[in-house]
């Protein structure tokens, strides 16, 4: 009997310990992915303060607008007003929902005005290249 209890605990404690490893190691692939996400140094420490303040990453808020990128910012206003209308209170939508399709469009904005802040304008670039 206690030969059997033994080897119930060798067994657990082993399925315990395999559990445990493959966990560890897929903790450490999701913070390598979000430190190569997150662009690291000066960039990474900009994104990472705006994801505070709004409570939202860019990635969630693409999901939440069904963005695959950024480029197009006709279908990014498209699809704001879209769920925006649709979550509508006196429709019968959520407020929750629209406050989340609002807290995206701002996270999205923020990106936008960062990208195009460090983009040199065109009269920048000739000017540099005519110096």
């Amino acid at each position: 009997m206690a030969k059997y209890l033994a080897q119930i605990i060798i067994l657990g404690s082993q399925a315990i310990g395999r559990a445990f490893a493959k966990a560890l190691k897929q903790e450490i692939a999701a913070s390598q992915e979000a430190a190569r996400r997150s662009g690291g140094g000066r960039n990474g420490e900009k994104r990472a303060e705006v994801n505070a303040r709004t409570g939202m990453t860019l990635e969630e808020a693409k999901q939440i607008l069904n963005l695959s990128d950024l480029d197009n910012i006709e279908q990014i206003h498209k699809n704001y007003e879209h769920l925006l209308a649709v979550n509508e209170k006196a429709k019968g939508g959520s407020f929750y929902l629209q406050s989340k399709v609002f807290r995206a469009k701002e996270r999205i904005d923020q990106e936008l005005q960062y990208v195009l802040k460090d983009k040199p304008s065109e009269s920048e670039e000739k000017t540099s290249r005519q110096q």
